[in-house]
C-alpha cells in the first residue's frame, strides 16, 4: 500500500507543477476557452491541462518501475500500463489539436476509436462476461473488441460531457479512480494473489493526477483540462478496468467478502465498474442525446441543460454544484465497490446512510441558502471571480 501511496503522490506533485507550464504554453499558442453562451465562466481561460496530467501519469509510471514491491510484479503489470499510457498520449494529442483548432466531432471520434483500437491490438480488452452460478461467457476476438471499443469511447465522451464546471470532471474521475483502486486492491487480497495489479497502479496514478490538477482548476479556475485532459482521464479509467480481465478469471472477479450466497448483481458489477463509476456523467450524456434529437438537433450540438446547469438553476452556487456532483459520483462509485465485495446488514446500512445524506444535501442546501442567494443574485462578480447565477440560467 505504501508504494501505491507514493505513486499517487508523485502523480499529484508532477501534475501540479506541470500545470503551470501547460498554462503558459496554452497562453502562448492561443489555446484559450472563449466565453460562450452555454458556459458559466465569464472570462477566457487557457486549456491544455491534459498535458500536465499526462506528465503526472508518466512520472508515476516511471517511479513505480523502480519501487521494490511493484518492480517485482508480473511482467504484464508494466507492459499493460505502458500500453495504456501510449494510447492515452495518442488521445491526448487529439485533444491538444482540438484545443488549438477546434476539430469537428467526427474527427475527434476517429481519434478515440484509434486509441481504443490500440488497446485491443495489444490484447487489453474484455475476454469474458461473468454469468450467474460462477460461470462465464467467453467472448471471441471480434465480440471483445466491439465491447471494448464501445466502453472506452462511451467513457471518454461521458467525461468530456461532464467537464462543464470548474473542477467537476477532475473530481468525479478522481473519486472514481480512488474507488476503483480500493476495489482492485481488495479483490487481489480476497483472492490471495499479488497485490500488484495493473488496475491498481493505473487508478492510483490517475487519482493523483486528478488531485494534483484540482488546485488549478477549482472555481475560480485558472486553467481548464480541455479535451486533451477529459479524453485522457476517461481512457485511462476505462482501460484500468479492462486490464483486470487479463489477470483475474470470471469466478475471481465475482469473489467477495462473503460468497456463500452468490447472485448475478455483484457478479456483473465488478466487470462494468467503470460504467457504474461514471453513471452520473453517462446519464447526463444519454439525456443530452435524447433531448437534442427530440428537438431535431444534432446529438453533438451544445446546450445549457446538463445536470450541472440544472443544479445551478435550483439554487446551488458553482462550488456547491460541483460538490453535489462529487457526492453523487462518490455514492455510485464507492457504493458499487461495497456492493461488489461485501454483503450483510451493515453493508445496506452504510449504503442507505450514504444515499440519504447525498439526497438531503442536494435538495436541502438550496432551501437553506435561498435568502442569501436572493439578496445577491443581481450582484456583480466578486473580487475572487465567482458569481451566483440567476434562476433563469
Amino acid at each position: 500500500m505504501r508504494e501505491y501511496v507514493l505513486v499517487f503522490l508523485v502523480a499529484a506533485a508532477v501534475t501540479y507543477l506541470l500545470t503551470v507550464v501547460a498554462r503558459e504554453i496554452a497562453l502562448r499558442t492561443g489555446a484559450v476557452a472563449a466565453v460562450r453562451d452555454r458556459d458559466v465562466h465569464d472570462e477566457p481561460i487557457p486549456y491544455l491541462g491534459g498535458l500536465a496530467m499526462l506528465g503526472g501519469l508518466v512520472a508515476a509510471y516511471l517511479v513505480a518501475r523502480q519501487l521494490p514491491f511493484l518492480s517485482l510484479s508480473g511482467p504484464f503489470v508494466f507492459r499493460d500500463a505502458g500500453i495504456v499510457l501510449v494510447a492515452g498520449a495518442l488521445i491526448c494529442a487529439v485533444g491538444v489539436l482540438d484545443d488549438l483548432f477546434e476539430l469537428d466531432a467526427l474527427t475527434k471520434l476517429g481519434g478515440q476509436v484509434i486509441a481504443a483500437g490500440l488497446l485491443v491490438y495489444f490484447g487489453i480488452q474484455y475476454v469474458f462476461l461473468p454469468m450467474d452460478n460462477n460461470t462465464v461467457f467467453s467472448l471471441d476476438a471480434s465480440q471483445g473488441a466491439l465491447l471494448t471499443g464501445f466502453v472506452v469511447v462511451a467513457t471518454v465522451n461521458a467525461v468530456n460531457f461532464v467537464d462543464g464546471l470548474d473542477g467537476l470532471a477532475a473530481g468525479v474521475v478522481g473519486i472514481g479512480a480512488v474507488a476503483f483502486f480500493l476495489f482492485c486492491y481488495q479483490l487481489a487480497a480476497l483472492n490471495g494473489v499479488s497485490l500488484a495489479t495493473t488496475g491498481a497502479l493505473l487508478s492510483a496514478a490517475l487519482a493523483g493526477a486528478c488531485i494534483g490538477f484540482l488546485p488549478h482548476n477549482f472555481h475560480p479556475a485558472r486553467v481548464f483540462m480541455g479535451d486533451s485532459g477529459s479524453m485522457l482521464i476517461g481512457l485511462v479509467l476505462s482501460a484500468s478496468a479492462l486490464t483486470l480481465t487479463g489477470q483475474f478469471s470470471g469466478t475471481e472477479l465475482s469473489q467477495g467478502a462473503d460468497s456463500s450466497s452468490p447472485s448475478l448483481l455483484p457478479t456483473l458489477l465488478p466487470l462494468f465498474l467503470p460504467i457504474s463509476i461514471l453513471i452520473v456523467p453517462m446519464l447526463d450524456l444519454t439525456l443530452a442525446v435524447v433531448r437534442r434529437t427530440r428537438a431535431g438537433r444534432s446529438p453533438f450540438a451544445p446546450d445549457k441543460q446538463h445536470l450541472h446547469h440544472r443544479l445551478l438553476e435550483i439554487g446551488h452556487s458553482q462550488r456547491r454544484a460541483v460538490f453535489i456532483m462529487w457526492l453523487w459520483a462518490g455514492l455510485v462509485a464507492f457504493g458499487t465497490v461495497i456492493l461488489s465485495l461485501y454483503t450483510g446488514r451493515w453493508m445496506w446500512i452504510t449504503l442507505g446512510s450514504m444515499a440519504a445524506a447525498t439526497v438531503l444535501l442536494t435538495f436541502v442546501l438550496p432551501i437553506i441558502h435561498a435568502p442569501h442567494r436572493h439578496r445577491h443574485e443581481l450582484a456583480p462578480p466578486s473580487e475572487e471571480g465567482g458569481f451566483d447565477p440567476p434562476e433563469t440560467l
